[in-house]
């Protein structure tokens, strides 16, 4: 997908999830008649994520155990966060490394921490660090585009219909009963309708890990192949710690947006890299699998894209740039 096209799809999908939500209020309000009793609802549900947005990074720190990276004995990782940062136009995030088994990388902040860009432990033992500075110019990518505070904003369209959904199929009724039954017909309205909305924000989010892809293949030498190489070796090392049974992959499930592959899609995934073990081979022959029906329904429920479908987006970009 050329730069304009994923552009363009990205803001039409934030400007259809927007405009579907004020469809579905000004539907609600017609509905309701009195929608007083709704404000008080909404700036609640407001109010309790953009705490959690401001706190989110504490709370990131420490269930995963996350500490800033020494600046003597991480020096190169500093460096390649600082010669990153310069060409992508940014202030230098802190650099973080997080105590876990999965190999990851992410970024996170808020206006209360700053940016922080994080890598773990197992992703230091496995990547090159050519590789590293790849998926750094990713996670450097999120930054540049605010896609922190983007998916932040845009998750509250439907935590507000879900909210509102919710406390209209079981909050009781005060007034006649055919009431009360209308009102729980639009509650599980609203429930189906931030069910589609969450889909959308997923396709977003989807979309913004393109953009962040094609950021650091701009900012990295030779960084599509490089980065190729590194989502490749991502998946098949989670999957193999995963089918080890040493680590529960639910603990990461809340934070799987923050990092630049899914967890949750590693075993699916790994099973096209279950022959492959020979650097950028595993890279060709899993660009030539052939998606299935599973493989797109997955797809709808993820934060990230297919693998196959990211490596020959990264094809796209290393010939635009001439890294092919």
């Amino acid at each position: 997908m050329s730069l304009w096209k994923l552009k363009i799809t990205m803001y039409s999908t934030l400007a259809l999830i927007i405009g579907l939500t004020t469809l579905i209020f000004l539907a609600l309000l017609n509905a309701m008649g009195v929608t007083l009793g709704l404000l008080p609802l909404i700036a609640i549900v407001i109010l309790f994520n953009l705490i959690q947005w401001l706190v989110a990074p504490y709370i990131i720190e420490a269930l995963y155990n996350v500490r800033e990276a020494d600046p003597i004995r991480y020096s190169w990782l500093h460096e390649i966060v600082d010669k990153l940062s310069r060409k992508s136009g940014l202030k230098k995030p802190k650099v973080m490394i997080a105590d876990m088994p999965i190999h990851k990388a992410f970024a996170y902040g808020s206006p209360l921490t700053g940016s922080r860009v994080g890598v773990t432990r197992g992703l230091l033992a496995t990547l090159s660090r050519d590789e590293i500075e790849a998926v750094i110019g990713h996670e450097l990518g999120h930054v540049a585009h605010k896609d922190m505070t983007v998916m932040v904003l845009v998750s509250l369209l439907p935590a507000i219909l879900y909210y509102i959904g919710y406390s209209l199929m079981y909050v009781p009724s005060r007034r006649d009963e055919d009431e009360g039954g209308n009102l729980a017909v639009i509650g599980i309205l609203l429930l189906l309708a931030s069910f589609i909305l969450n889909l959308f924000v997923l396709g977003l989010s989807r979309l913004r890990e393109y953009y962040a892809d094609r950021h650091s293949a701009s900012i990295v030498s030779y960084g599509a192949r490089k980065l190729q190489l590194a989502l490749a070796k991502i998946v098949q090392a989670t999957d193999k710690i995963i089918r080890s049974g040493y680590v529960d992959l639910g603990r990461y499930k809340s934070f799987r947006a923050l990092f630049i592959s899914d967890p949750s899609r590693a075993f699916s995934e790994a099973r096209a890299l279950s022959y492959y073990r020979r650097d950028y081979m595993l890279v060709e022959r899993l660009k030539r699998r052939k998606l299935t029906t599973l493989d797109l329904i997955e797809e709808l429920f993820s934060t990230h894209p297919n693998i196959v479908k990211r490596l020959k987006a990264l094809d796209q970009v290393a010939a635009e740039l001439g890294q092919a």
